[in-house]
């Protein structure tokens, strides 16, 4: 079988289809780590892609991601251990004020994909909760997202909070969301902007790996 047909019918939306395709991948004794970054990711890569170039739309990319998570599910039990290919854990949420959420799972979905373990802090979270969380879970990115323009001075908190916690050198911080700029983001010592989920998700990337 082709993993090809993993990434095609994960772009298609089609979870059952997915499932069981990965599931005759293990039965063909392929590795899990071949099957998720061959085929599920592959294909994630591409929705990821074609969002940014606005050829597909939030439905679409939700849709993909739901098949996605059926695969992934499937080979999580033998990802476990050595093996496992996380880049390492982010903590994501909405500022404190805002309650808007679909750009917030977007990114999430996005990180995912890419290999990271999120948490998810949901709407309104207050600066010293995304702190606190990211000493908790040891996390190595900080994503906070912002719709109101009222709401955005308050991931300039989320910077000075890390800054007085002692982990600003050991965590980096991104922002977005509509109102959200590159000059915003470097007036406030943020450490990456990123204006779509996809974007957002090849940045973590990089800002892990060190590029």
């Amino acid at each position: 079988m082709s993993l090809q047909e993993i990434s095609t019918q994960l772009q298609a939306g089609n979870a059952k289809g997915v499932k069981e395709l990965v599931q005759q991948a293990l039965d063909a004794g392929i590795a899990a780590e071949e099957i998720l970054k061959d085929g599920l990711m592959c294909g994630m890569d591409i929705i990821g892609q074609k969002f940014k170039n606005n050829e597909i739309f939030v439905p679409q990319v939700m849709i993909a991601a739901r098949a996605m998570k059926q695969g992934a599910d499937l080979l999580k039990p033998y990802l476990a251990g050595d093996n496992a290919q996380s880049l390492g854990k982010a903590v994501i949420g909405t500022v404190f004020g805002d309650l808007h959420d679909i750009g917030k799972n977007l990114v999430k979905m996005m990180l995912e994909a890419k290999g990271f373990e999120v948490i998810d802090l949901g709407t309104n979270v207050p600066a010293d909760v995304f702190v606190t969380t990211a000493i908790n879970e040891n996390c190595a990115i900080i994503c906070c997202s912002a719709l109101l323009t009222s709401t955005m001075p308050v991931m300039g908190d989320v910077v000075k909070a890390a800054e007085t916690a002692g982990i600003r050198d050991k965590v980096k911080i991104m922002v977005g969301g509509a109102p959200v700029t590159e000059d915003f983001c470097k007036e406030i010592g943020a450490d990456c902007y990123s204006v779509d989920s996809a974007s957002a998700a090849e940045m973590a990337v990089k800002l892990c790996q060190g590029a």
